[in-house]
């Protein structure tokens, strides 16, 4: 102690050395940034506490660099580098690697993330979001890892040591009771909850990504028990930093503060993304900010920030070979097989075409959902594509229209004039030819430098290629107009608005050019402009059916987007795409349906289908990973991190008290646990996934807390299975009837065995009765493939 006290006192005298480097190297991250806070002045330490100059990152803390304090550079986000960056590895959205049930998977994403993160120069990785699947409609559902705090858990945890294992830190989010879109950030949005189902089933995630040892929480929009997260005591300090014991540094989502001295004083250290509460308001209030700033200095020289500073920048290309070829592991591991009836996969040799139908099939593919996780992907392969790249006859019909109500995007080269501002007027300062206008610029610039106030005019000849009506379709933000031959066809005004589509027809002679002028104008925010069409007789539905009939194979694509900031209404497909199934399916008998969704949804047509496969939303390798496993390259072995009702009012928050309503009386009853309590039978339980194999479980025994069995393939193919364990406690601590307390994959070759063993921890015998408290009774242990198939049962006694 005494030799710590000296190497400190020499480090206080060493001035900048303190921050840059020198003898203090040696001292722990706490003791070097203790001796670089007695150096700061106080209005130096209120910078480190809010948000700064832009950056280009979505957060900037400024540097000191008198003190030789770096920026510190915060980026989303869960599925990527986002914030409009390019050079970037789109990966599957984090259901998806969270369906793999593998903490292996969870750490090659976050390898990914921690390294393009790294590369871009991030400091602050904000990732992962660990909140609960309490509802399905839920818009962030597929940024999340799935309804069960233990897997959610085990998952988060394996990912955030992999990004701070690439140099930055993980911010994990959205502390603590953040389950829904409607009336988020504002009073109304409050979840009432009690202590009991917060710490059993909110909490436990945050828990053992403390455990895992991150560097930041992001508290969140939504009230609990009536008090903002940023400002609420009770959350941060005396449960994150008391009971939990966090060390590090917490950071508000954006414009999630709401006051200073309360936010200050219960546990909030950095505002994002300005200083509107903790700039001069701070500055104003007296506080004593020391303890703010030691966390998040400590932060920087636990996390190498000082030492290692990042080269990385905004503009680097950070992808790679390697990032894709992830990608495309983890999508084909996440993606579920929920139904094989006569086993029409994998594609055998008797299939000699297929028809793939439905616009996500290809035109429209939906690759990933909306909001801060959104990342600007290289390329998307298509289901199509990745049919089509894999070899055979491979028809494609879009069925419907997107949907956003944009058709069929038109084959026309079109050459395009970007002006930097919104009148058209002047010299362009760009051009750019486009075979088909399908654009989105995540961030509103596309490719410019300019993200704001900008327009561009397209134009191109059409040659109708028969006599007749064609419908055309513009879709886009802001304004835009469509010209045709010499009439304005469409005119979806010229200001600032969001995402629409308007459709109009027009008769055009066939082989007679006729010139097109499209003129769009970007105001703030992300922009989209969109050219579609339909040809004269042509009806996307019956052409898909027609298609179809005539195919050996259907595959059909279905899909509905879901995004931050809006939670959707109902758990139903657009009804096109119902009705395109179920007609599909008549036609032909050999249908599979790949399902593209952030979270469950209804399948009216599952009894008329033959294959049903939950693709979630995969990344820019989807094509290629889903023709493996339609093929068999690969194996399915993923499974259901949420479950699937049969309609919404069997879910446990259907009730609109619970939701949008916020009061969480269904307790502990969340996800599966309330389809058992209930008696509900779902479409397709948690845990739930097929193989193109068949596994065997036998011999199940308990020594205390260990738990062992033998799975054994059954099948003709080599194949992994997911083991789950659940523990029942006595019936007198009011517990769920089982909950997941453990877990492993296996991959087995036909007809190998295997002896398996699962350590169970304490908490599986334990519930929160203000602590976390065993009962004596008998407890019941079960092993199996999912939260429903349980073939394997004992029972121990506690005393």
């Amino acid at each position: 102690m005494r030799l710590a006290r000296i190497a400190l006192a020499v480090v206080l005298g060493c001035g900048v050395l303190a921050a840059v480097g020198g003898p203090e190297d040696q001292l722990a991250p706490a003791q070097r940034a203790e001796a670089l806070l007695q150096r700061m002045t106080r209005d130096e330490k209120l910078t480190l506490l809010h948000g700064g100059s832009a950056c280009g990152y979505v957060g900037c803390v400024d540097g000191i660099e008198r003190l030789g304090i770096p920026a510190l550079h915060l980026q989303d986000g869960p599925a990527g580098v986002g914030g409009g960056l390019t050079g970037v590895t789109q990966l599957p959205a984090p259901v998806a690697a969270a369906a793999a049930w593998d903490p292996g998977v969870l750490s090659s994403y976050g390898k990914v993330l921690g390294a393009e993160h790294r590369g871009k120069g991030s400091d602050v990785v904000l990732a992962p979001t660990v909140n609960i699947v309490r509802d399905p409609r839920w818009g962030r559902a597929f940024e999340s890892l799935g309804e069960d705090p233990y897997l959610t858990g085990r998952s988060a945890a394996a990912e955030i040591e992999a990004i701070q294992a690439e140099g930055p830190m993980a911010q994990v989010k959205h502390y603590a009771v953040y389950n829904q879109e409607t009336a988020r950030n504002t009073p109304a949005g409050n979840a009432t909850i009690d202590e009991r189902t917060l710490h059993e089933i909110y909490l436990p995630a945050f828990e053992d990504a403390v455990a895992a040892g991150v560097d930041s929480v992001m508290c969140g929009y939504n009230p609990v028990n009536g008090v903002f997260p940023c400002e609420n005591g009770d959350l941060q300090n005396r449960i994150l930093r008391d009971q939990l014991g966090f060390p590090g540094f917490i950071t508000s989502d954006w414009d999630a503060t709401h006051s200073t001295v309360a936010s200050a004083l219960n546990g909030l250290d950095m505002e994002m993304p300005d200083a509107q509460y903790f700039g001069p308001p701070l500055t104003a209030s007296g506080l004593d900010v020391d303890e703010h700033v030691r966390r998040i200095l400590t932060a920087m020289f636990r996390r190498g920030l000082f030492d290692h500073p990042s080269t990385g920048s905004l503009t680097a290309p950070v992808t790679s070979v390697s990032h894709a070829k992830t990608a495309r592991e983890i999508a084909e591991q996440g993606m579920v097989l929920l139904k094989n009836d006569g086993d029409v996969l994998p594609i055998g040799g008797g299939v000699h075409s297929i028809a793939v139908i439905g616009n996500g099939g290809d035109a429209g593919v939906l690759s990933q959902g909306g909001g801060s996780a959104t990342v600007s992907a290289p390329y998307v392969i298509s289901p199509y594509q990745g049919l089509k790249e894999r070899g055979g006859p491979v028809t494609y019909q879009p069925g419907t229209a997107r949907a956003d109500g944009a058709l069929p995007t038109v084959p026309l080269t079109l050459t395009g004039s970007v002006f930097p501002n919104t009148a058209l007027s002047g010299p362009a300062i760009a051009t750019r030819t486009d075979a088909g206008l399908d654009g989105t610029w995540r961030g509103g610039d596309p490719g410019t430098g300019i993200a704001s106030d900008w327009s561009a005019r397209w134009t191109g000849t059409l040659i109708p290629p028969t006599t007749g009506t064609y419908t055309f379709s513009l879709t886009n933000t802001d304004g835009a107009r469509l010209t045709i031959g010499d009439k304005l066809l469409i005119d979806n005004g010229w200001t600032e608005r969001s995402l629409r589509t308007t459709s109009r027809s027009i008769y055009l002679t066939g082989g007679q050019p006729v010139p097109v002028t499209l003129t769009f104008a970007q105001y703030t925010g992300n922009a989209a402009v969109s050219l579609g069409w339909t040809r004269p007789g042509q009806n996307l539905h019956d052409d898909a059916v027609r298609a179809a009939a005539s195919a050996d194979l259907a595959v059909v694509v279905v899909g509905r987007f879901s995004t931050e900031g809006a939670d959707l209404s109902d758990l139903d497909l657009p009804a096109a795409q119902n009705a395109l199934v179920t007609d599909v399916a008549a036609a032909n008998p050999n249908t599979v349906v790949i399902v593209n969704s952030g979270s469950a949804i209804t399948m009216p047509w599952a009894s008329r289908v033959r294959g049903i496969v939950e693709a979630w939303y995969p990344g820019q390798e989807y094509g290629h990973a889903l023709a493996d496993l339609l093929h068999g390259d690969a194996n399915f072995s993923a499974k259901l991190p949420v479950t699937f009702p049969r309609a919404l009012s069997d879910a446990p928050a259907f009730a609109p008290a619970r939701w949008p309503g916020g009061r969480y009386s269904e307790g502990l009853q969340v996800g599966y646990r309330w389809y058992d309590a209930r008696g509900i039978e779902p479409l397709f339980p948690f845990g739930y996934g097929l193989s193109y194999t068949t596994f065997k479980y036998s011999d199940l025994k308990l020594s205390g807390a260990t738990v062992s069995f033998t799975l054994t393939n059954t099948g003709p193919r080599a194949g992994a299975e997911v083991a789950q364990v659940y523990v029942q406690q006595p019936a007198a601590t009011g517990e769920p009837i089982r909950n997941l307390r453990g877990f492993t994959k296996l991959t087995l070759q036909p007809g190998q065995s295997q002896r398996v063993t699962i350590e169970l921890d304490a908490r599986s015998f334990q519930h929160w009765t203000g602590t976390w408290t065993t009962s004596p009774g008998t407890y019941t242990i079960s092993v199996g493939s999912s939260s429903r198939d349980l073939p394997l049962a004992a029972s121990m006694s506690r005393p």
